[in-house]
């Protein structure tokens, strides 16, 4: 199978499962590339605007189709223009390589709906593959041409089993729904069987379109914080992100605070308002992205009482990337001409996102992947070490030392700036990666590799044992103004 050299950490993207957010109304920053989405591939027909009586998922069945038949040019053909002008069929195929390769081969459609959004012809579909299912959108714009094409995190047919350190028979779960229309968001509260109210931990997710479990390949490391914290007596609330459940609405420039940072704060409130909840003891614990802006979360918001940063970065997005793609690149050895292109690539891309000239209207091109401007700029203006400083409330920075998307360079980012706080506390575990599992015995790599997201395994049971002792060993926080907490420490 041919190697996909894409970092696992990008934004919006993560693993490439979302090919590409595409925005009709986006213009790329390059305004002289080519628009090679209205060249058609040999023997396809002329771009006409489709009768009414189009068949539109006949047509994304078909894009499907071509894609695991790997005629890539021919999907490139057929995307809008200034997605074509930004998203290569290489790119595509990259992809799509990195989607058998957490899924395994591709073997069908197993349903499929249609609906009209925001003027696109809209077609989900549940793709089967050999070890897993993976959610694809599909849209059309007026022209029958392919406006959005997004792939959701495959979903591992290997059924999830808990880990031996949560016990069911010490907690319940019960339905809850985040935000409010038109961005309302499926979620679960885990809530001890034990007499409350409780301490509480919304968890906010990584890059990508995740569900509310966080499911990458056979592995829901939400699910296992959520059910060994309430082993704990701590209820957990975890919900479905918005890319995950809303892909729609991300249509033209758009920010983390729609991505993340607004339902993150209405989860606080949902858990504020519940009786079974002390809402002097919320705090919020991010994972990866949900990690570098849990300061941001909890800034200015009394409600929040502490923080928990699992794997967050200090440094810029782009450094990560180009990072993330020399070493992916460098575990097969020495550069192959692809590989060395796709350092060429990533380094562009670091360099696009650096632009100062780069306006929030424009579309920044990320290893191929379209994104917006504003989403580039506003994390450029966003320090979250310095916004962690101004919190003043109890934060526990938890980082993995063979974790190959985050680095330890990351965590020592998080202890200089802290240095000197009371309130901060620091664990780093030797064998963990990304997901706060153990790399596989097998895993001989410098520190960690792609294959090891596809091993089934369960969050350490350290990484819960020692989030537990801190949140039951941190005070009540008295009445906050502007996150930070009138009274106590640890």
């Amino acid at each position: 199978m041919r190697h996909a050299y894409l970092p696992i950490l990008i934004p919006i993207l993560a693993l490439a499962i979302l090919i590409a957010p595409l925005a009709a109304s986006a213009r790329n920053v390059s305004e002289s590339a080519p628009l090679s989405g209205d060249v058609q591939a040999a023997g396809d027909q002329g771009a006409a605007a489709p009768k009414p009586s189009q068949d539109y998922e006949a047509m994304a069945r078909d894009v499907i189709a071509r894609l695991a038949g790997r005629q890539f040019d021919k999907v490139h053909a057929q995307l809008a223009a200034q997605a074509a002008a930004a998203l290569t069929a290489d790119k595509l195929g990259g992809a799509w390589d990195q989607i058998t390769g957490m899924a395994g081969s591709y073997k069908s459609v197993k349903d499929a709906q249609v609906s009209e959004v925001q003027g696109l012809h809209v077609v989900r579909m549940t793709c089967d593959f050999e070890s897993a299912t993976v959610p694809a959108t599909v849209g059309f714009d007026a022209e029958g041409k392919i406006a959005a094409l997004r792939f959701g995190m495959p979903q591992t047919k290997t059924p999830w089993a808990p880990p031996d350190y949560a016990h069911p028979d010490a907690f319940y779960e019960q339905p809850v729904t985040v935000g409010d229309d038109p961005h309302k968001l499926n979620g679960t509260l885990t809530l001890p069987k034990s007499k409350g109210p409780f301490a509480a931990v919304v968890l906010v997710q990584g890059s990508g379109p995740h569900d509310q479990d966080e499911s990458i390949g056979p592995n829901k490391p939400f699910k296992d914080l959520a059910w060994g914290l309430a082993s704990n007596g701590i209820a957990a609330l975890r919900y479905n992100k918005r890319t995950f459940q809303h892909p729609e609405s991300f249509k033209g420039p758009y920010t983390v605070e729609q991505e993340t940072v607004e339902d993150a704060r209405a989860a606080v409130a949902l858990l504020a308002a519940r009786p079974e909840v002390d809402p002097k003891r919320i705090y919020v614990a991010g994972h990866s992205l949900g990690a570098m802006l849990a300061p941001r979360i909890a800034q200015g918001n009394p409600q929040v009482a502490g923080i928990i940063i699992m794997a967050g970065n200090t440094r810029p997005l782009e450094d990560l990337i180009v990072e993330q793609v020399k070493y992916e690149v460098g575990l097969a050895g020495a550069p192959t001409p692809e590989g060395q292109k796709a350092i060429d690539d990533a380094e562009k891309t670091a360099a696009a996102m650096r632009d100062p000239n780069l306006k929030a209207d424009q579309t920044v091109s990320i290893l191929g992947a379209p994104v917006p401007g504003s989403y580039v700029l506003d994390l450029r203006a966003y320090d979250p070490a310095q916004t962690a400083v101004g919190l003043k409330i109890p934060i526990l920075v938890m980082q993995g030392a063979r974790d190959c998307q985050v680095r330890i360079a990351d965590y020592e980012g998080w202890k200089k700036a802290l240095a000197g706080d009371s309130l901060a506390s620091f664990k780093l575990y030797p064998n963990l990666y990304h997901l706060f599992i153990s790399v596989p015995p097998g895993d001989t790599t410098p520190l960690s590799s792609p294959a090891d997201y596809n091993q089934p395994g369960h969050v350490a049971p350290e990484v819960v044992a020692d989030a537990a002792a801190w949140i039951n060993g941190t005070p009540r926080s008295s009445s906050c103004r502007g996150g930070v907490p009138t009274a106590g420490g640890r």
